[in-house]
């Protein structure tokens, strides 16, 4: 008599499109590898990127089928050969390479960190892909500090409520571009001068700014320019068109990266300390069941989104 395997269900998708190519499939439970720890997912974080991997704007994991989502909490099921770090039981959060859609997820265990035990996992799923971001731009790259000027675009998103929270941290003076609606939202993050990109041409208002982060992309690059003083650092967090070229801001007198985030549970152990101390604190707008995906992609793209959409995965 053969034994059955244990089994998982999975969001996949077999063709680009709208949100209504997500469904809920079920698949072999994976194991952990050398290296690796077994998930049991508790919260998988929904990102931009998602949405754009989704319809195909951004093809990073090649040709459908496949299963989205980089961000997740849960508890370790097994550890791998040579992982020392975590042991079953463990609460975990972590940035994974695809494949977060899920409620078992086999990953290096160097991409996660241990939860902090003042975080939920749908606040710890929340977490990862976001502050990663901003801790990867703000801090390794362009190395903000006490008077830093920092100028943040989408200030209100997921991306961009985790960059104004750090840049604080580390003691930047903070502008954030959003709409007028989530100035309040802004301010108490800490945002010292939100800026509505709606009513204001930011490009003649803005002065001045050290270090800008693009997370829109399209014309603001060029237009962020204009807010930069000379040797300033402009940043772009996008995986398409970032609108310029770094010939293009150097011939300006400026300089210009582009972030490609990469999970490490090292840096995840850094911002578990401002998360769990709350000087960083990660706004969930909406929490979502595993089955509904798809309305959490809707609920993205309608873009009114404060912070981060979660999907909680029963226990």
């Amino acid at each position: 008599m053969t034994t059955a395997l244990p089994r998982t269900r999975v969001i996949t998708q077999y063709r680009f499109g709208g949100p209504e190519v997500l469904e809920v499939e079920e698949r072999e439970r994976p194991v952990a590898g050398p290296g690796e720890v077994l998930l049991r997912v508790r919260a998988a974080g929904v990102n931009a990127v998602d949405r754009l991997v989704r319809s195909g704007a951004a093809p990073l994991f090649g040709e459908p089928p496949f299963v989205l989502g980089n961000d997740v909490s849960g508890v370790v099921e097994a550890a791998g050969a040579g992982v020392t770090g975590f042991r079953p039981g463990d609460e975990v959060f972590g940035k994974v390479l695809g494949g977060g859609y899920a409620e078992h997820v086999a990953a290096p265990a160097d991409q996660f960190a241990a939860k902090p035990s003042t975080l939920d996992h749908v606040h710890a799923a929340a977490a990862p892909t976001a502050t990663l971001t901003a801790w990867q731009a703000l801090v390794d790259l362009a190395r903000v500090g006490p008077g830093t000027r920092v100028l943040v675009h989408a200030a209100g998103g997921g991306v961009g409520h985790a960059a104004v929270q750090i840049a604080k941290a580390e003691g930047a003076y903070v502008v954030g571009t959003a709409r007028a609606d989530k100035h309040e939202f802004l301010r108490d993050l800490g945002v010292d001068e939100p800026v509505d990109h709606t009513a204001t041409d930011f490009a003649t208002a803005v002065r001045d700014m050290d270090v800008a982060l693009d997370l829109i992309g399209g014309d603001y690059g060029p237009r962020t320019l204009n807010t930069l003083r000379p040797g300033g650092l402009l940043l772009s967090a996008l995986p398409g068109d970032t609108g310029l070229s770094a010939e293009d801001v150097e011939a300006r007198g400026m300089r210009f990266a582009v972030v490609r985030v990469e999970p490490s549970g090292m840096r995840l152990a850094k911002i578990a300390s401002l998360l769990a101390g709350g000087r960083v604190r990660i706004h969930v707008d909406a929490v979502l069941p595993f089955a509904e995906a798809a309305k959490a992609h809707e609920l993205g793209e309608a873009g009114h989104t404060k912070g981060k959409i979660v999907l909680s995965l029963p226990e």
